[in-house]
């Protein structure tokens, strides 16, 4: 799993997609080609993701295994629910740590679909806004 490092990399994310969850806030955004470089130079087109856990959650014990949990997750259901060349990033919320493991990856998966699904939207934007029209 590639990680978003950079506190740009996080901001840029932050107008795209996103979904909330009881545990994390789910951020999505495509990346544009030429973005993503690794450590050598080369473009990669590997999903990216980042992991916030803000001190309101607790001390720096409880946000690592806070961000444990959350990053297990991801490597278990990234790899089929993840697109490439996008970026993700997961907002911790408190509830993360006593939420079982097996509710964390189904609200992953879910969030997943939802941010994906409005990724590929016909505006491109981002924007979670239905079309109003009238009901058929």
């Amino acid at each position: 799993m590639e990680t978003l490092k950079k506190r740009s990399e996080f901001l840029r994310i932050r107008g795209g997609a996103r979904w909330a969850t009881p545990a994390f806030v789910l951020e999505a955004k495509p990346r544009t080609p030429g973005r993503a470089r690794t450590v050598f130079g080369a473009e990669s087109d590997v999903a990216r993701f980042g992991f916030t856990a803000t001190k309101k959650l607790g001390s720096a014990v409880v946000r690592n295994r806070i961000r444990r949990r959350l990053k297990a997750a991801v490597d278990a259901l990234a790899p089929r629910c993840a697109r490439s060349n996008c970026d993700y990033v997961l907002v911790a919320r408190s509830s993360a740590e006593t939420r079982s493991f097996a509710s964390l990856c189904g609200d992953l998966e879910q969030a997943f679909i939802r941010v994906n699904r409005v990724m590929s939207s016909v505006d491109g934007r981002g924007s979670s806004k239905r079309p109003r029209g009238p009901v058929s």
